[in-house]
């Protein structure tokens, strides 16, 4: 799964933002449990939510100075 572009994400309104970044945080949540087991077999993976999370933070905080 590729990680998600800004310009992408600036597309969508801020709904589906929410939701997507409400599945990421649950993914990230179940990655912690899977590593913390010994179960994680794709440790790139848990870069690669953090970083989508924190685009999807950074959109959404970009609507909320521009009044959007």
């Amino acid at each position: 799964m590729a990680t998600a572009k800004a310009t992408d994400l600036r597309t969508k309104t801020v709904d589906q933002l929410k939701d997507q970044l409400l599945s990421l945080k649950k993914e990230q949540f179940n990655l912690r449990f899977q590593k913390a087991s010994g179960q994680l077999e794709n440790t790139a993976r848990v870069g690669q939510v953090r970083r989508e999370i924190a685009i999807i933070k950074t959109v959404l905080g970009e609507r909320a100075r521009a009044g959007v």
